[in-house]
This record gives structure tokens, sequence and C-alpha cells, in this order.
């Protein structure tokens, strides 16, 4: 029999280490990435891809070989290494992945940069008085963006995982055999595997689009200089958070989107309080709109696109590709051994991140719909459980949020009302306007709200959405609270022999006065007036008479 190991995943803080000397080109192919290629990026190159690196030489079998050096990689490598584990980390170009290089950390510092200009220009609102223009000076804003992603750096670089007793290797990897992994001319023999090779940009299929060199989030944040006009091709996550700060920074932003709509999977009410802040900052949308070509010209580039059937046209002076990613899957010799996986949707594994491959786990992007660094810090931690102990940990048990950081930005968490529906689950929806939270009052930011989904006639918490200012740190109370809930099961629940935490209890949580985290105790109160029924009242009623 097979029992469930569980353990909690040590994480190690150490000091920043010293910066290696900077190289000469050695790596330079790894870097354009990293351009242009100043002083901070210097800095975070040696960190994340020295040149001077030489890859240790493997004296034995190990644990764990894990391939990519993303999130999922990192966390898998330093949690097992944590707990005693011979572990070796492969990175075929920088360390960190997506999220510190070309996406969360690089996005939310420019994110912060068009805020703090919105803030200044609503000076006057708070009784400020602002003379003249307020213009954002595009480079210093990325130049603070570079320094501060190369400050972060040091926590995924190569010196501080080897002090951690990782085993760190740059290079392609391959799988080779039935145990190895080849790097160069080593071959790493493993217990066990981890495919953590993340995903990138997708290839789209629009004449024009490599030749008038188009950008996507692995190349926008080598811009220095703001595009006067500025294209995006979808309105998803990426392209709504790209496209808002842009325009705040003084580009004339068109945001192209096939569908009606910006944000297509969250709540439709909240996606219209985000679009309507967009319009307020200048964003042009261009609804129902499929880009058929793009050329150059010394006017600029040339977005030709199809609109309810007519066919029409905008000149730009930088085009945006934010919809589309694709898992790394080719060139790692996952057919060779035995490893399923699809060129759409990434490595084929199970609810234990198993592969096909029984001795090949995979975690991150690479295998999973949530895209989320958040995600694929806890798909590590499962794959550590269950590669390590024989554990046996589920995906299908984790709770997980997301948030798009657009002004407001937008939070979620569990299921929607169409999932539920097609579950044939009934529920009820509580919502709380942030009209009626005086700390938006006050702070003048009152046009979103919370919604929570509970299961019809309880307060089990199914699903909520947030929009506000600080919607994805508000989320995390609510997420709490489905994630106790559901480590209690429902007959218990039912029976009243253990208590779960609803909506009632989130109403009778104390918050701070004035936050916009009342808005939580809020739903709690409504659901907690709704126990109030008609023969309630009366009871009380005949009660309070009688005790008068």
């Amino acid at each position: 029999m097979i029992s469930c190991v569980v353990f909690a995943i040590p994480v190690a803080v150490m000091s920043r280490p010293e910066f290696p000397a900077m190289p000469t080109d050695s790596l330079m192919t790894h870097l354009q990435q990293l351009q242009p290629f100043d002083e901070h990026n210097q800095h975070l190159q040696a960190s994340v891809a020295p040149p001077d690196w030489k890859n240790p030489t493997p004296t034995g079998r190990y644990h764990l070989v894990v391939i990519g050096a993303g999130t999922a990689g990192l966390v898998t490598a330093a949690g097992a290494a944590g707990l005693g584990a011979r572990v070796a980390l492969v990175e075929r170009e920088l360390m960190g992945g997506d999220c510190l290089n070309v996406g969360c950390v690089p996005s939310k510092a420019i994110i912060e940069a068009a805020r703090t200009a919105d803030a200044i220009r609503r000076g006057r609102e708070f009784g400020f008085e602002i003379d003249g223009v307020v213009e954002a000076d595009f480079s210093l804003v990325m130049d603070r963006m570079r320094r501060v992603r190369a400050s972060i750096g040091p926590h995924d670089a190569a010196k501080r995982f080897a002090e951690l007793g990782v085993d760190v290797y740059f290079g392609d990897a391959a799988f080779v055999g039935t145990d190895g992994v080849q790097v160069g001319d080593l071959i790493l023999k493993y217990k066990r595997a981890v495919i953590c090779t993340g995903a990138r940009a997708a290839d789209l299929s629009i004449p024009g689009l490599q030749e008038v060199g188009a950008l996507t989030n692995e190349t926008v944040f080598s811009l220095t200089e703001l595009p006067p006009r500025f294209a995006v091709i979808g309105a998803g996550p990426v392209g709504c958070e790209m496209a808002q700060s842009f325009a705040r920074f003084g580009s004339k932003v068109t945001l192209f989107e096939s569908s009606n709509s910006i944000l297509a999977r969250e709540d439709r009410e909240a996606a219209k309080v985000v679009q309507d802040s967009m319009t307020a900052d200048g964003v042009h949308f261009e609804f129902r709109a499929t880009a058929t070509g793009m050329t150059q010209s010394s006017d600029g580039t040339t977005v030709s696109f199809l609109q309810d059937g007519s066919e029409r046209s905008v000149v730009v002076d930088k085009v945006l590709v934010g919809i589309g990613r694709t898992p790394n899957v080719h060139g790692i010799g996952l057919e060779e051994v035995g490893v399923r996986f699809d060129a759409a949707s990434g490595v084929e594994v199970n609810d234990r991140l198993q592969t096909t491959n029984p001795k090949i786990y995979a975690a991150g992007d690479v295998c999973s719909r949530y895209k989320f660094t958040h995600a694929a810090d806890f798909m590590a931690r499962i794959v550590i459980q269950n590669t390590l102990f024989w554990g046996c940990a589920k995906t299908s048990g984790l709770t997980i949020p997301w948030c798009t950081y657009t002004s407001p930005e937008l939070a979620h968490v569990g299921m929607q009302p169409h999932e539920a529906a097609s579950q044939g689950v009934e529920i009820d929806t509580y919502l709380v306007s942030f009209r009626d939270v005086d700390r938006s009052v006050l702070s003048g930011e009152t046009e979103g709200f919370v919604k929570a989904h509970v299961r019809k006639g309880t307060d089990e918490i199914l699903g909520a959405t947030i929009v506000a200012s600080h919607a994805g740190d508000m989320i995390g109370e609510i997420t709490l609270a489905m994630t106790l809930n559901a480590s209690v099961p429902r007959w218990k629940r039912l029976m009243r022999l253990q208590r779960g935490v609803g909506l009632s209890a989130l109403g009778s949580t104390i918050h701070p006065y004035p936050t916009e985290a009342e808005a939580i105790r809020k739903l709690g109160d409504q659901y907690n007036r709704t126990r109030l029924t008609p023969l309630v009242r009366r009871l009380l009623q005949t009660w309070l008479r009688w005790t008068g």
C-alpha cells in the first residue's frame, strides 16, 4: 500500500552573492532578451547566465535531474536539495525563466511606473496643483525596470543554487537511453527526471509579422524609446496590461481583439470595469478584428485587419503580439523516452504530474493550463513529494487564484457561473460594490466590486471575482477560506461534525477600518442576513416579547 507523504518544503534564505566578473561574449547568443546590454543587464547576466560558469562533473546517479530553471525547475531543485536529494538542474538560456527575465518581474515594474504616472495626473482630484503636462521619461522607466530586475536576479542565480547543493549545468538537454539526460558531452544519470521547460510566445501566422519586427513579451522589455503609435494584438492579460501602461506613458494605443470584449475568461461585469478604465486612459479598442497582414514603410508599420467583413488598416510604430503561448516540448528527446506530448497543450501528465514514462514528471507551463508563476511553484512542491517520497499529492487539490494587473486589477479564484451550470451545481451569488466601502470612497477608487458564488443554500464558496486597485492582494483571503474548506470532507460539513470556512466565517472576521478588504467581510454580512428567515424572525420577536 502506498501512503501519502506530505512535507513542508524548506525555503532557503541566503545573503546576496557577489557578482562574478563581467564576461566577454561567450553566452551572448542566448542573451537577446537582455538588450540593451547596459550595467543592469550585465549584472543580471552575471547572476542567471554567468559566461565563466564551469559545468560540474557528474559523479553518480542523481535523485532528480530537472530540465529548465524557470519557477517550476528552481522550486523543484531547491526544495529537493534542501531535503537531502542529489539534484542536477539544466538550463539552456537564463535562470529564472520567463518570470524573472521577460514576464512577471519586468512587466510589473513597468506597470507600477504607469500607475505612478496616473497618480500624478490625478493630483488635482486630491487638491494638488499640477503645472503643465505630466510626461513620462520612457528611457528612465525602462532603466529602472532593468535595475530592479537585476536586483532580484541573485535569488535565481546559478551561484546561489550551487550553494544550496544543486549541480547547475548550462546547455541544451536531451533524454538519452532509459535513465540519462545529455548536456553537451556529459550524461546525467537519474532516478527520476522532471521536465520544467516552460513555454514561449507563439508564432502567429500573420503575413509580414516577422519582417516588421513585431514584439512579444520576450522582446518588448528591450525597448528604450516610447513608440508614439503602439498596436497590441490580443486583449488577454498581457495585452491589456501593456496596452494600458503604454497609453499612460503617452503612446497612442490601438488594441485589436477578435472577440467582442477583453479578458474573455473573466467575469463579464468585471472585465467591463477594466475596459472602461483602459478607455479612460486612452486605449482605443478594435473588437471583432483579426490581423491579416503587416507591411513596413517610411511612415511606419501598416497593420491590416478584417473587421465585420470589411478590410481596414492602421499605421503604427511598433506592434506587440500579446496572445498565444507554445509549450517547449521539442528538441529534448521526449519521443525517445515514451513521454507523450502535444505541440499545443504540452506534456501529458496525470493528476500527480507523472508523464506517460513513470520515471519522468513535469511541472509548470509545459504541462499546465494554469500558466502562472504561483501555479508552477505549487506544482513543483507536488513533484517533490511524488518523486522522492512515493507521495500521492494531486494537482486537483490545488486552489489556484490569478490576477490581471491592470488598473483596476482583476482577480479570480474558483468557478465561474457558467462552469457551475455546466457541472449541474446550483449557486447563490453575493456582490458588494466598492461604492459602499469607505476606504474606496476615500481613495477615489469606487468603480469595482467583490463577487462571491456559493453553493446554493450554503455559505460554501465555490468561486469569487474581485475588481479593485489591489484585487491581487485581496483574493488571498477568499482563496484561504476555499482551501481550508476543501480540507474538510463535505459529508462532515453536512452532518455538522466539522465546520468549514465559508462566507459566514468571513463575515465574523474583524478587518481593520478602513480597508478595501472590508468588502469581503460585507459579503459575509450579506450571507448571514439571509439566515434571518421569516420563521427565525418571528421566533426571535416572540422571545424578545417574552423576555421583555
